[in-house]
Order: C-alpha cells, then sequence, then structure tokens
C-alpha cells in the first residue's frame, strides 16, 4: 500500500491505485500540520510505502475526479493568500524604505533649486554662500534676512536682493518648511532602515553605511541572493549599464557600483579605486553569507581589516 498526500489530505492507495483511506485536510491549518494526520494513518496501515515515479503516475489519475475540483480551488486559494501573506519579509521593507528615500532625494532637489532661485530674488548673497541645500534651509527658516547677511559679513544696504513684503515673503518661507519637513522624513526613514538592518544584516551595515547596504539590498533582490553573489558580482551592483556597455561596444569596464560611495573609496586616489573596491566586495560578501546564515557578528572585525589596509593609502 501507497501513502500520498498532497492540500486535500493524506490518502492510502491499494496495490490497484485505488483510494483505500484518507484523512482530509478541514483548513491550511490542518495542511501545515499534516505530519500529524501522516503519522495517524502509518500507526493504523503497517505496510506503507513512498510510491516511485511511475507509482506516483498512476496515483495522481485518481485527482481526475471532479468531486476534488472544489475542494483543490478553494485550499490552492487560501495557500495563495497565506504563502503571499508571509512573503512581506525584512528584504521587501528594507528595499521599499530604500526606494522611497531615492525618490524623496529627487523631489528635494528639485524643491530646493526651485526654492533657491526664488530666494536669490530676496537674498542672493547668502543663498550663494551656503552649498549645502540642508544647512541652507534651516539657516533661513531660523534666522531673519539682516541676520543672515550680518553672517557673511555685508550690510542690509549693500544687498542686491529686493525688499519682500510680509504677503510675497509668507509662500517663500511655506515652501521652506515644507521641504525642511520633507529632510526629516528623510531622517525618519534612514533610522528605520538602520533599526531593520540592526536585527537583519548587522555585519553588512558595519562595513558600509545604511545607505550603501540597502542599496545593495535593493540591486541584489534579497539577503539571500546577496549571499549567494560572488563578491565580483557585488562590487558592480548597480552599474548594469555601464557592464553591458562594455560587453557590447568594447568601452572601459566598470570598476564599481554603489559602494563607489563608500568611505574609504571616496578619500583614496583614483588609482587605488578598483583595488580598494575589490577588498571591499569580497568583505561584503563573507558578511552576507554570515548575517543571511545567522553567524556571529563579525561586522566590526571586517570594517577594522579594511581600514588598517588602505589606512596609508595616498
Amino acid at each position: 500500500m501507497y501513502l500520498f498526500s498532497n492540500i486535500l489530505g493524506v490518502f492510502v492507495f491499494d496495490e490497484s491505485f485505488n483510494i483505500a483511506d484518507e484523512l482530509s485536510f478541514k483548513d491550511i491549518n490542518d495542511y501545515k500540520n499534516k505530519d500529524e494526520f501522516i503519522q495517524k494513518l502509518k500507526h493504523k496501515h503497517k505496510s506503507l510505502k513512498e510510491p516511485d515515479k511511475e507509482e506516483l503516475r498512476k496515483i495522481l489519475i485518481n485527482f481526475r475526479n471532479s468531486r476534488f475540483f472544489g475542494d483543490f480551488y478553494s485550499k490552492n486559494l487560501q495557500l495563495t493568500k497565506l504563502e503571499v501573506k508571509n512573503s512581506v519579509n525584512e528584504d521587501v521593507l528594507i528595499i521599499q524604505s530604500i526606494k522611497s528615500v531615492d525618490e524623496l532625494d529627487k523631489a528635494i532637489n528639485i524643491l530646493a533649486k526651485r526654492l533657491r532661485e526664488w530666494y536669490d530674488l530676496y537674498n542672493p548673497e547668502f543663498s550663494r554662500s551656503v552649498e549645502s541645500h540642508e544647512k541652507f534651509i534651516e539657516e533661513i527658516l531660523e534666522s531673519q534676512k539682516d541676520e543672515l547677511l550680518k553672517k557673511i559679513n555685508i550690510k542690509m544696504e549693500d544687498s542686491f536682493g529686493a525688499d519682500f513684503e510680509q504677503e510675497n515673503l509668507e509662500p517663500l518661507r511655506n515652501l521652506t518648511h515644507q521641504i525642511y519637513d520633507l529632510y526629516q522624513l528623510r531622517k525618519n526613514q534612514l533610522d528605520y532602515i538602520s533599526k531593520l538592518m540592526d536585527e537583519y544584516c548587522q555585519s553588512i551595515k558595519a562595513i558600509c553605511d545604511v545607505m550603501i547596504a540597502a542599496k545593495l539590498l535593493e540591486h541584489a533582490g534579497s539577503l539571500k541572493r546577496l549571499s549567494e553573489m560572488p563578491a565580483s558580482t557585488i562590487q558592480i551592483l548597480g552599474a548594469e549599464k555601464a557592464l553591458f556597455r562594455h560587453m557590447k561596444t568594447g568601452a572601459r569596464s566598470p570598476k564599481h557600483g554603489v559602494i563607489v560611495s563608500h568611505s574609504l573609496i571616496a578619500k583614496a586616489p583614483m588609482k587605488l579605486h578598483g583595488k580598494i573596491a575589490r577588498s571591499l566586495a569580497d568583505k561584503i560578501s563573507i558578511a552576507a553569507k554570515v548575517d543571511y546564515f545567522k553567524g556571529q557578528f563579525i561586522g566590526d572585525k571586517l570594517r577594522k581589516d579594511l581600514e588598517e589596509k588602505f589606512s596609508e593609502t595616498k
């Protein structure tokens, strides 16, 4: 006699491949606990065996019977809903969060450029003295025009800026507040990603900063896929267009992808970028495997090894 189970239940088939006994599943919870049902039938029928490929084909013919169709449909629908629900994990949350940060960056840059062009009409000297958009916005929210000009040693009467009435100044300040709120939202998103990574991929986060680690996961698709990638692939994640251009036209191959913004690469001379990128990708590859297989945290050691190796690069 043969033992067979599927989403409908656990079945015993006789030597003629007809159903001799069965225990049906009432719902998906029964299916998840099918081992208990299997043990009941094994206890009841002592000589059960697993069917081989040919025997399995003959067993499956029985399920062409229309009496099974309704159960197949309803239980597979329940199982699909459960799988979709359970598919939401840390990978998905990190990827969605880092995409929102990227989109916030785009929105902030567009609005900040508009704000500067508008503010130039009112206070051009200060606008051009501060490069950072974020610092510029904080300064104009905290101080009045005369105070800002004083910081850069310019008198009010020497300014080229127009004198705005309050009704013209208010929309400008409203836009400034909105952009400031976007910066705060961006910080909150990064804090959220950082918290997720502390629980999910702590070693990768220790080697890279939050942004780089999250973008690596985004390009890889999941921590599992990242852990399976060779270091050479990790090195150029995010530079796929340049890689395809190299393969198609023979142009110079990319040395690095998203890891280019890592502090070790950013501070090093151009001639060492490739060497540092290879070493960094090696460490990330190790960290990804440790994080995925829940090994002991080694991110700080890997980061220290990198810093000691390239601390004297010039």
